[in-house]
């Protein structure tokens, strides 16, 4: 493993990223102790500077951040510290500790898991009026319906060589698979993991091949 750097303190920035968006969540810093702790522990362990004290992420609020990987920069002075997190980066309720503008602005990318949170919470609301609510109080049947028929629209769009309305009947056919999927209880993280592993395999297949 690369010898680390500290500095005089005995610290080293630690840079965490949310591994499912790549948005940086907080810089915070690391002794060989609250480093040590993390690694043993799978969660982020900080050491506070303004306390002088071990900070284990979450012990008082619940969101805990459990960490992916842990990477050293080039000189081995810097943590980029991946993680999933229960909840919130920022002790203001913020996900990320960085949201105040100072120059330019910044947008934010959509993410599926957008997507599906509000799905999951129309199904737990249920609000009236909501073409969401109608799918869910349908049930699975329904949910199929309308996956076959955007698909449909799809190819409908694709055949004409429509390059705008390709893209648009695409990005319709994410919403009906996203409902099936709070429907039959299944996550985003579960389809991530599926296509990682293919990857993996894919990848194996090509290097056997060369050989």
């Amino acid at each position: 493993m690369m010898e680390l750097k500290f500095d005089k303190d005995g610290l080293i920035p630690a840079i965490v990223v949310d591994d499912d968006t790549g948005r940086v969540l907080t810089l915070a810093y690391m002794n060989k102790e609250s480093l040590a702790i993390s690694m043993e522990k799978g969660l982020t362990c900080f050491w506070s500077r303004s306390r002088q004290e071990l900070w284990l992420k979450g012990e008082t609020s619940g969101n805990y951040q459990h960490i992916v990987s842990i990477t050293a920069d080039c000189d081995g002075d810097a943590l980029e510290v991946r993680v999933k997190k229960d909840g919130p980066a920022c002790h203001t309720g913020a996900e990320s500790c960085f949201h105040h503008d100072i120059y330019g602005e910044r947008k934010e990318k959509f993410q599926l898991e957008g997507l599906y949170d509000l799905l999951l919470d129309r199904k737990a609301k249920m609000p009236e009026g909501s073409y969401t609510t109608y799918l869910f109080q349908k049930g699975i049947d329904k949910i199929l319906k309308k996956v076959g028929e955007e698909c449909t629209e799809v190819i409908i769009a694709a055949k004409a060589e429509d390059k705008a309305e390709t893209v648009y009947e695409i990005a319709d056919l994410c919403y009906p698979p996203l409902a099936l999927m709070a429907e039959a209880g299944l996550t985003v993280e579960d389809i991530r993991t599926e296509l990682a592993g293919r990857h993996v395999i894919d990848h194996k297949v090509k290097q056997e091949k060369m050989t």
